[in-house]
Parts: C-alpha cells; sequence; structure tokens
C-alpha cells in the first residue's frame, strides 16, 4: 500500500520502498533564464534527485500531465538553479550527496524569495525525517514507490495552492508562516511506481506518521 499525504491539505497515503537502489549520475547544469509564465504549460516543477532513473520517471509523468520539468540531482544543484527556474513547487528526495533533501528545504525556507515555495519529499522517510521535514516546513511528503497518478495529484494540487495563494508565489514574500498541521484522510491502494531509495520498514514508517 503506497501513498502521499500532505501538511494541511487533506491527502493522505503512506508506503515503503522494494528493490535495490539504481544508479546514479548528475544531470547537466541549467544554464537558461526561464520565464514565469509558459502558455499551455500546467506549472512548473524543479525535480530533485540523485537517482537518474526517478528523476526520469517524476519528469515523464508530469510531462505527459502539461507539466514543465526541470531537473536537479542534488540540493546543492537545486540551490544554484531555483532563482533561474522560478518553480511552483519543488519535489526533494531525502538522500543526496552534497546537500540533502532536508537541508534543502530549510536553505529554501530561509530565503525570503523561495520561502513559501510549495515543497514536497519524494522519498522513503523515517519518522525522524518526517518531523524534521516538518520542522523546516516541508508541505506533502510522498512515499516510494508511487502510483503516477498519485504524484501528479501531489504536484497539481501544490501548483493550485501556490496559485490561490500568492504569497506561496516565487520571489513574494509576506513574512507569513508555513502550515505545518497534517490531516491525513484514509490511504489509497497502489503497487507500482519509481524505485525505493533504500530498503527496510522506513518507508512504513512514513505511513504510519501519516496516520498518527
Amino acid at each position: 500500500m503506497n501513498g502521499y499525504w500532505g501538511v494541511g491539505q487533506g491527502l493522505s497515503w503512506g508506503g515503503r520502498p522494494q528493490g535495490a537502489e539504481v544508479g546514479k549520475t548528475r544531470t547537466r547544469r541549467c544554464v537558461r533564464t526561464y520565464s514565469r509564465v509558459v502558455p499551455g504549460v500546467s506549472g512548473r516543477v524543479l525535480v530533485v534527485d540523485d537517482n537518474k532513473v526517478i528523476r526520469q520517471l517524476i519528469r515523464v509523468n508530469l510531462e505527459l500531465e502539461g507539466f514543465e520539468v526541470v531537473t536537479a540531482a542534488d540540493g546543492a544543484e537545486c540551490l544554484d538553479v531555483v532563482h533561474q527556474v522560478r518553480p511552483d513547487v519543488i519535489t526533494l528526495d531525502v538522500v543526496m550527496p552534497r546537500l540533502d533533501g532536508l537541508r534543502t528545504a530549510a536553505r529554501l525556507r530561509s530565503d525570503s524569495r523561495t520561502q513559501r515555495l510549495p515543497l514536497a519529499i519524494v522519498s522513503a522517510c523515517t519518522q525522524y525525517e518526517v518531523e524534521a521535514g516538518l520542522d523546516v516546513g516541508v508541505d506533502a511528503f510522498l512515499a516510494k514507490p508511487f502510483e503516477p497518478n498519485e504524484l501528479v495529484a501531489l504536484v497539481r494540487q501544490l501548483v493550485e495552492r501556490g496559485e490561490s495563494d500568492p504569497s506561496a508565489q516565487f520571489g513574494i514574500h509576506t513574512g507569513a508562516g508555513v502550515n505545518a498541521n497534517a490531516n491525513a484522510s484514509a490511504p489509497a491502494s497502489g503497487t507500482s511506481g519509481g524505485g525505493g531509495d533504500r530498503g527496510g520498514g522506513e518507508g512504513a514508517e512514513c505511513a504510519g506518521r501519516a496516520g498518527s
């Protein structure tokens, strides 16, 4: 049983990873400056994961639903490109070289230009990592493996939230805090999706936190 849960969004599901980790590579550095609005695009997503296969899996599924996707191979690369990319949502793996997902989220929240930008952790996660993510202001969690429709639904809801809340748009700062109240609903089923970060019961701990 897989799933995601949102912070204050009424979204809930949990899961755990299976299988061996695949190879990891870095993406090419993004050098262009992106416009704020692209006609016909559902939203711009910055996908941050050191696993090339997972990056491509997320990219393909979001692009099929009309999202524009830019990728980064770790948190340091994310911070290098975020102000050029100007995303509507950022998805973060947890375990990455140079700068992990939790520290990346904390850095994004400490910058007034990205303080309210919707952030989602897409990773196997321990209970400690969920709590640490909430502490730094992560908005939602998606456990690997995941169903493509669950990924799309999560990203779409975060984009829509950003559109309805001007303070959540890139570069707009109101000084308001980040909502960190989990509102869990019934879990959704699913058996397939992206490869896992780690083995063991860590994803199950994420699901347990969502249902608590």
